[in-house]
């Protein structure tokens, strides 16, 4: 693990799920545009979050592990509540 992979992790995982969110809200009209906005905006508070801590001086091998570790933790949750709006959006109302 080095640093420079690190942070192009940060930006492809986090790249992606914008991209998602992007393509849910073009793509079903009756997605909750309010709730997309506030993934959007927790992914992109995490992206700077995830950043800053690898820019951060003095990281050792044990900082990088645990960098990529929340990386992934916290966008496996973006993906969940993400899945939550396109499940809202799709069933029919009774």
């Amino acid at each position: 693990m080095n640093l420079r992979n690190i942070k192009k992790d940060i930006e492809y995982v986090l790249g992606a799920f914008l991209e998602d969110c992007s393509l849910v809200a073009t793509v079903n009209a009756n997605a909750d545009e309010n709730a997309l906005e506030g993934l959007f905006e927790e992914a992109v508070a995490l992206f700077n979050t995830l950043k800053d801590r690898a820019n951060a001086k003095g990281l050792k091998r044990t900082d990088f592990a645990q960098i990529r570790k929340d990386l992934l933790v916290e966008s496996d949750k973006l993906y969940e509540k993400l899945s939550q709006v396109v499940k809202e959006a799709v069933e029919p109302k009774a």
